[in-house]
């Protein structure tokens, strides 16, 4: 409380607390969601400063000279209301992007978590959403957009799962802003490419009603709105060609791979020559989570060697997800029809253009390729925009 209203460092702050000890990043980040829970409405008091430390809001002095037994007989806060359905299964190879959009979510209000069909920004939002819970008095909600088809129809599936009764009239995002108010709010928007001119305005005019409300956004593009960070999802990590089998198990793709393949109760992967077969199926399919998955589900009835041998009809062999996956996380190529069918005509052209190339092109390469459909400033923002391709 003496440095209350100035950013303390981490590493200050391990120093003093545990001093001439050995203590990892977690450990803090605990003892801050314990004390965040603690201070219950006034948890937005404790600030986290992204990369550097954190700073103590308030008057702290005044708080101090209250008598110490102020709160014996006060009742435990009750559990945060959300509608977060509970994980399943381990998040795995995403423990540093977690704490990034943790530590984005407290300084910015306004996050949208980019990237390609089935990189995971969902499983990613939603595990970084159930653990932020606890810093918002009065809750989180997740509002699935995927099966909505018509615009008109955001802001009232918004209130509706906000629980908020404005009648049976046209619904605004001014609306919804008026009757949230002061509440102080963990909005999780999932899916939001297909309706981001809809879902863009209405954002934007929610945060600008409602000051303590805070929104994490999925969408394979950004929302390109006041105040908006965005972060892109990258693919999980993959061994380099020849890796000895200890490189090889500390890829997270390769993680990945073998965890969904034992749920199975499979036991393929355990030997050497199935790992180096895994490394290969995992850089083939570029470390994305969902194509990994998909092939994992296979793997368990086909086995790994059919797998690896076969991934050069990977749209044939990548189906069978899971059965109460969405429709388009159920084969790779459902993935990348949603993708493709977000696309004008022109920009379909651009994709088809730029299919020529096998890997990594320069923007130089793109504007020799597309140059007779598109002007080479519509061809860098296309690229830039990260929906067709991404960019490094």
């Amino acid at each position: 409380m003496a440095s209350a209203g100035e950013v303390v460092l981490k590493n200050e702050l391990m120093d003093r607390i545990w001093p001439n000890q050995i203590v990892n990043d977690n450990t803090l980040q605990a003892h801050i969601a314990a004390l965040r829970k603690a201070l219950g409405p006034r948890r937005a008091l404790l600030k986290t400063e992204p990369g550097r430390g954190y700073r103590l809001l308030g008057d702290w002095a005044r708080l101090e000279s209250e008598p110490a037994d102020r709160d014996l007989n006060r009742r435990p806060a009750a559990a945060a209301s959300t509608n977060f359905p509970a994980p399943v299964t381990d998040l795995i190879g995403r423990s540093h992007a977690v704490q990034r959009v943790r530590d984005l979510l407290s300084a910015s209000r306004v996050v949208t978590l980019t990237g390609p069909g089935g990189i995971g920004k969902t499983t990613l939002a939603l595990n970084v959403a159930r653990g932020a819970i606890d810093e918002f008095a009065d809750g989180g909600f997740l509002i699935e957009l995927a099966s909505l088809s018509d615009s008109d129809l955001v802001a009232s599936t918004v209130a509706g799962a906000l629980g908020l009764n404005l009648g049976s009239g046209e619904i605004s995002a001014a609306a919804i802003g008026r009757a949230v108010g002061e509440k102080n709010l963990l909005l999780l928007l999932d899916n939001c490419e297909h309706l981001i001119d809809a879902i863009a305005p209405l954002t934007e005019t929610i945060v600008h009603w409602c000051r303590h409300v805070t929104v994490l956004t999925t969408s394979r593009e950004a929302l390109r709105i006041e105040g908006e960070y965005v972060y892109r999802v990258a693919p999980l990590d993959v061994p380099s060609a020849g890796e000895e089998s200890e490189g090889i198990l500390r890829s997270s793709a390769v993680a990945l791979f073998v965890t969904r393949l034992t749920e199975t109760g499979s036991r393929s992967g355990e030997h050497y020559d199935e790992l180096s077969l895994i490394a290969d199926i995992s850089r083939h399919l570029d470390g994305i989570p969902l194509a990994i998955e998909l092939a994992a589900a296979r793997a368990a009835t086909l086995g790994v060697y059919f797998v690896a041998t076969s991934l050069a009809d990977r749209f044939a062999i990548l189906g069978g997800g899971r059965r109460t996956a969405l429709p388009r996380h159920q084969t790779l190529r459902a993935a990348l029809d949603w993708s493709y069918e977000l696309l004008s005509e022109a920009q379909r052209e651009l994709l088809r253009r730029l299919a020529i190339f096998a890997g990594p092109f320069s923007l130089e390469a793109a504007g020799a390729v597309a140059a007779e459909t598109m002007a080479a400033s519509e061809i860098a923002g296309a690229v830039a925009d990260g929906r067709q391709v991404a960019s490094y």
